[in-house]
């Protein structure tokens, strides 16, 4: 029987569900940040150059995205649950293991191995949201699952950083990486309570899955997260450099500004949920106006002169609003996932994520060398306008589209 129909979970239990997927997704997160803040510990150890530094967070996130798809369907085929707690021990062990490391060329291995475990991580924990979470609270479900990310990503610089500082790069990896065991071994003592979305089999004539992923909505649905995280990427990388460039703006007020952006991203997910549980109808038309406003506010920082003081406020709101905008995008992609397709649909889907992130850094930085930095954020408020045109035609498509019969796998 379909999630949806299917007796739901109560609040508390629900609760207990969303503590186990998001402190896992945290984890993840978490993770892919840990690497960077130790560059300059293993520069001075291991005698290697930046590039080949740079290449074991490349191999992670390569990997992690690189393998979401065809993990997706092994969640759909087997179920999300084992793969869950694989994926989140491969990843932890494979971190702390790290510490051992003789030489970057084992670093760039492990890196490898923990981006395996990490590919699970969306795919997985999506399907289980799907089929253990009440369809009246799946868009909070879901802000939630995006806040312990983000979360993860904004506390890992400065943990590993002080760690490092304290007890050596050594010591952080192994304390951070073993965090993962009790992690894995809660989701194995309460994996009775993780229900994972039903196994359908499709009738005669339904699409296979290869035929769901390249069909037009779901291609759109990667566009459109494609290009949102190009945008955002764009943002995150040289929004610092612009203001000083284009402004005189000093490094310390301009940090301000990507903190405060990145603050309102973080915020803004709750707020998304909730608008995604009460406005089910017309979300497509409550990301519109919240991208509008983001590009709005991205434009007037590079093109409208301001005090310093309010610089900062910007940045929050354009971050609130694209942040507020994500879960509902979730939500869309989810209601357009047929049954027991979910693993698939959103392990290809979210490898748009990271391909945008990897997109948009150099092209933009030319354009910067170049002497255009007044062209960056406008070129950042383009994407975000073409992301729009996507989730629209994504949308409508998906509506169109008659689902295939299903019926309960036996």
């Amino acid at each position: 029987m379909p999630a949806e129909t299917s007796k739901p979970a109560g609040i508390g239990r629900e609760a207990r569900i969303i503590t186990l997927i998001g402190t896992g997704h945290f984890l993840s997160h978490f993770y892919m940040l840990t690497l960077p803040p130790l560059f300059l510990f293993w520069r001075a150890e291991f005698g290697v150059s930046f590039a080949e530094l740079g290449l074991a967070v490349a191999l992670m996130s390569g990997t992690t995205a690189l393998l979401q798809t065809p993990v997706g369907f092994l969640v759909d085929r087997r179920g999300a649950r084992p793969f869950l707690v694989g994926g989140t021990l491969l990843m932890a062990l494979s971190v702390s293991a790290m510490a051992a490391a003789p030489g970057i060329w084992a670093i760039w291995l492990l890196a490898i191995l923990s981006g395996i475990g990490n590919s699970v991580i969306h795919p997985a924990d999506y399907a289980i949201l799907a089929g253990s979470i009440d369809k009246a609270r799946m868009g909070r479900a879901f802000a939630l699952h995006t806040f312990t990310g983000n979360l993860g990503f904004a506390l890992a610089p400065p943990v590993i950083a002080l760690l490092a500082a304290i007890v050596g790069w050594r010591w952080s990896l192994l304390v951070v990486g073993l965090l993962g065991v009790p992690v894995v071994l809660a989701i194995l003592v309460q994996s009775r309570i993780l229900q994972d979305q039903p196994k359908l089999r499709k009738a005669e004539g339904g699409p296979s899955g290869r035929e769901l992923l390249l069909s037009r909505p779901i291609l759109l649905f990667f566009a459109f997260f494609m290009l949102s995280s190009m945008a955002g990427s764009g943002i995150q990388s040289w929004i610092i450099t612009v203001l000083g460039k284009l402004w005189g703006t000093p490094v310390a007020v301009a940090s301000t500004v990507l903190t405060g952006y990145m603050v309102g991203a973080t915020g803004g997910t709750l707020v998304g949920g909730w608008v995604a549980d009460t406005s089910k109808r017309n979300l497509i038309g409550f990301v519109v106006v919240l991208t509008v406003f983001a590009m709005a506010m991205i434009v007037t920082l590079g093109l409208v002169p301001m005090p310093e003081l309010l610089l900062p406020i910007v940045g929050f709101l354009g971050g609130l609003a694209m942040g507020a905008s994500r879960t509902p995008r979730d939500v869309m992609l989810k209601d357009a996932s047929p049954p027991g397709e979910i693993g698939k649909v959103f392990g290809f889907v979210s490898s748009g994520l990271p391909l945008g992130n990897a997109i948009t850094p150099v092209p933009l930085g030319f354009l910067i060398d170049m002497g255009y930095p007044v062209l960056v954020l406008p070129v950042v408020a383009v994407l975000l306008g073409l992301s729009l045109l996507c989730a629209g035609s994504a949308q409508a498509g998906a509506r169109s589209r008659k689902p295939a019969a299903a019926v309960p796998a036996e």
